[in-house]
């Protein structure tokens, strides 16, 4: 049986429709199986789809419909410009923090000299998403770059990430900041997308989220700011006097956490920044 491009889309559209999962899936698929852009697969919409990819078009949109997110069937997602690999034992990057490091490196122009060396964190880095990007976006900024998570599983991932990629990233196991502390490691810049989910919300979220990527970097306990009370702790043990500080939190706890901040950094400007849906996605605490 042989298939066009428009037609293997429209069977995938109408699956993934009836299986309550997003159409967009098979386009991504589709794109990834065949090599091409997106502006090349629309353009190729009479072509015929060859009969070996056609068959594992099927064979991945079905896993996509069972729950497999389409990201690990592929096996990386892209983020800030770059391919980063994932799998089950990290986080698929989303475009959420890509503003985090967006309005970060803003930050970072306007507090650090320009051509000063600077020491960055990135805590729970899961995928190396926050950690690699920093460091090669950081221009004439340079970053000695370090990257902690508790999981060695997710390290394998970031450490395979940071070396294809080329970000030289020092990657250190732990719990939060306590790898740093116990070296006595000071910073100027610290960005974090800890777990922030209330364990309360898992009944109602997508099972190709809470089955297929890791409890550690999803759920922050019974309200979802257990990380972020922890952080309050041993953040004062580790910022320099001038310093950034970069939180992702959930939407609608923008000024929870900026109140934590404010507390812990009294003497420091604390503010809540919308991502471009309107959602209060990031908090930032800077001290000149």
């Amino acid at each position: 049986m042989t298939v066009t491009v428009f037609e293997a889309l429209k069977w995938a559209s109408s699956f993934l429709k009836e299986n309550n999962r997003d159409d967009n899936a098979g386009e991504i698929y589709l794109r990834h199986l065949l090599g091409l852009s997106r502006s090349s697969l629309l353009a190729e919409q009479r072509s015929e789809v060859p009969q070996d990819k056609w068959e594992e078009f099927q064979v991945g949109i079905r896993k996509h419909a069972a729950g497999v997110p389409i990201q690990h069937i592929i096996g990386f997602e892209e983020f800030y410009g770059r391919v980063f690999k994932v799998n089950e034992h990290v986080l698929i990057p989303r475009p959420e923090t890509e503003e985090l490091i967006y309005y970060g490196l803003e930050k970072l122009k306007r507090l650090f000299p320009r051509g000063g060396s600077l020491r960055a964190a990135d805590i729970g880095t899961g995928s190396g998403a926050i950690g690699v990007t920093l460091k090669l976006e950081a221009g004439g900024w340079p970053i000695d770059m370090m990257a902690v998570d508790i999981s060695e599983e997710a390290l394998a991932v970031a450490k395979e990430n940071s070396l294809r990629l080329g970000a030289a990233v020092d990657f250190y196991q732990g719990d939060l900041l306590q790898p740093l502390v116990d070296k006595g490691v000071k910073l100027d810049i610290m960005l974090s997308n800890p777990p922030y989910i209330p364990l309360g919300d898992r009944e109602t979220m997508s099972e190709v989220v809470v089955d297929h990527e890791p409890q550690l970097a999803l759920f922050g306990g019974e309200d979802g700011y257990d990380l972020y009370r922890r952080f309050m702790e041993e953040l004062p043990l580790m910022m320099n006097e001038t310093f950034l500080i970069g939180f992702e939190v959930g939407a609608g706890q923008g000024e929870t956490v900026a109140d934590m901040l404010r507390v812990t950094f009294p003497d420091a400007e604390t503010e809540v920044v919308f991502d471009i849906n309107g959602k209060d996605r990031m908090v930032f605490c800077c001290k000149e």
